[in-house]
């Protein structure tokens, strides 16, 4: 699968969870940690919005399409199963690793 697709899943699916973790006991309980937690959610969500727009302008409509396709999916499974605790380090951890494969996605 090309890292484009799998930015666009891992980017969403951290954004979604960041989203999601809207009650107390299902965020972090350091306050620093907190706020990486929500900064980078939202990080994530902003870069999925914009690697979707490069998508569209440099490759051919169907993959931008299919990434939207494969991320929704992606986030009804993960949203089915319900809110778990380790949640927070899980989003954290798509957001870095969604950062990292649309660094390697934009330099091909």
């Amino acid at each position: 699968m090309q890292p484009y697709i799998l930015a666009l899943i891992a980017l969403s699916l951290a954004g979604v969870i960041e989203a999601r973790c809207s009650t107390p006991g299902l965020r972090p309980e350091a306050a620093v940690a907190d706020n990486v937690f929500h900064i980078l959610g939202r990080a994530a969500f902003g870069f999925w919005l914009v690697l979707l727009a490069w998508g569209f302008w440099k490759m051919h409509w169907t993959q931008p399409v299919a990434g939207i396709v494969l991320s929704l999916g992606a986030n009804w499974l993960l949203v089915q199963q319900g809110a778990r605790p380790y949640w927070p380090g899980l989003s954290m951890g798509l957001a870095l690793l969604g950062f990292l494969l649309t660094t390697v996605a934009l330099s091909w």
